[in-house]
């Protein structure tokens, strides 16, 4: 008998290629030159002093950093981690009293009986649900009565599965108020907190149209001819059990459902207006939070000892990018202990310095967009680059902002298409459409955002 060995290529997890890295960047601090600038405070904020680079005396990280990095980046990082256990926590109780599914699945079918709206309106719904609480896997669980309310309306799965991901994948591109991402890259920026939401609401509105444009053309080809859809025929005639036994688990929407997302709403307008009026910031806003989740619980008919169950169940499922957050803060403390990073940025600009601005940005945007492919979170990949990407901006004489825009777009860009996705590999698991047939769908879409935001980034930094 002959044994056959299959070797098959397996993406590393993302802890294991955020510790791989951090080891990487410990060994670079024996190879490249070490080197930092000056940095002055200019409107309270510290940034590089352009032309001060100058070498300093080789700082080697032992190996043993490697490992000692990952805790002392937790500590550093312990406002924004906890932050993300607080934050999750509440929006656990959120989720065990089953106000956002039943209210959202509620004027999902209310939405579908009028058919032409469904489509639209449920953009619309996600993307809010994206850009203000960074709702992502969440909405896997939607995707069955998506599927069913377009199929009842003579589209295919596609139409159903795409009007919710690229939905609430429209939400986080837009990130106006999306504190998991946003927030964190203008903590590292320094500068004010949701600042450019002006801006960033036109270019969302702008995606926005697209995207239900475009999911409106497939559908309206779909009905017109079934040959038009990319769903193959066998799949399109499966049997529809599977999906509504999927959603029997959604309750109906009730009184009590609709006060719990009035305080969720509250609670949002109640941060949004601190953060304007009062420059408040995550300590706040972890505690607001945490206030709204409690009385969401007690409201739900949890009682107190169910309300902080869920409490920790909903950090249970936020520990992976809590934790994240320490791990790529760690890369940065190696390079910044080995004196390293500084000479990094030094290189860079020294490449790209004789370049127009334009394509400076274009750069950044670029570079973001693949790194969302090995750091899927877009909270980790803020912490990995933003520390590089600010004062190369600086020294380029580009504003943060544009270095945030050009994080925020390519991270919330490449989420639509990346396999390394867990929100919309999870969404076709459920839709049983092949990752294949999703890239058929979808490429265009995505370019033309890519070229919608690269256009706003080259406007705003003549603005």
């Amino acid at each position: 008998m002959v044994f056959k060995m299959k070797k098959t290529l397996k993406m590393p997890h993302t802890y294991a290629l955020l510790l791989i890295l951090v080891a990487f960047a410990c060994v670079m601090t024996y190879i490249i030159p070490a080197g930092i600038y000056d940095r002055e405070n200019v409107d309270g904020r510290k940034q590089v002093v352009n032309d001060s680079y100058h070498h300093v005396a080789q700082q080697p990280v032992s190996p043993i950093e490697i490992f000692r990095a990952v805790p002392t980046g937790l500590v550093e990082a312990g406002e924004i981690v906890f932050y993300i256990f607080l934050v999750g926590g509440a929006f656990g109780i959120i989720h065990r009293t089953g106000a956002i599914n039943a209210g959202v699945g509620a004027m999902m079918e209310k939405v579908g009986k009028k058919g032409n709206m469904l489509i639209p309106v449920t953009m619309i719904v996600f993307s809010i649900l994206g850009f203000s609480i960074g709702l992502s896997e969440e909405a896997i669980v939607f995707v069955p009565i998506g599927i069913l309310l377009a199929k009842a309306l003579g589209y295919d799965a596609m139409v159903g599965t795409a009007m919710i991901i690229l939905g609430s994948g429209i939400g986080f591109l837009g990130g106006m108020i999306n504190l998991f991402t946003v927030g964190i890259a203008q903590k590292i920026a320094e500068i004010p907190l949701f600042s450019g939401i002006i801006f960033r609401t036109i270019v969302y509105l702008i995606v926005l149209l697209t995207g239900i444009l475009y999911v409106l053309n497939y559908a309206k080809k779909v009905k017109k001819d079934k040959n038009h859809s990319l769903i193959a025929a066998d799949m399109r005639a499966a049997n529809d059990a599977r999906f509504e036994e999927q959603i029997k688990g959604i309750e109906a929407f009730t009184l009590r459902h609709a006060l719990i997302l009035l305080c969720l709403a509250v609670a949002v307008i109640f941060n949004v207006y601190g953060i304007f009026k009062f420059e408040w910031f995550l300590m706040q806003m972890s505690a607001n939070f945490l206030i709204m989740g409690i009385i969401a619980g007690l409201i739900g008919g949890l009682g107190l000892n169910g309300t902080f169950d869920a409490l920790i169940e909903g950090m249970k499922d936020i520990l992976y990018g809590a934790i994240i957050v320490g791990f790529a803060r760690a890369i940065v403390l190696v390079l910044e202990s080995g004196k390293i990073i500084d000479t990094i940025v030094h290189h860079m600009t020294a490449v790209i310095d004789h370049l127009p601005a334009v394509f400076s940005v274009i750069a950044m945007f670029v570079t973001q967009l693949f790194l969302n492919f090995f750091i899927p979170s877009g909270s980790g990949q803020a912490m990995t680059t933003m520390p590089i990407m600010v004062p190369v901006s600086d020294l380029l004489g580009v504003n943060r902002q544009l270095a945030v825009l050009a994080f925020q777009y390519g991270d919330a860009i490449s989420n639509n298409i990346i396999p390394t996705s867990a929100s919309l590999m999870g969404a076709l698991a459920v839709a049983r459409i092949p990752y294949t047939t999703w890239i058929k769908f979808v490429w265009k879409i995505v370019t033309i955002w890519a070229v919608i935001c690269i256009g706003a980034m080259i406007i705003y930094m003549n603005i």
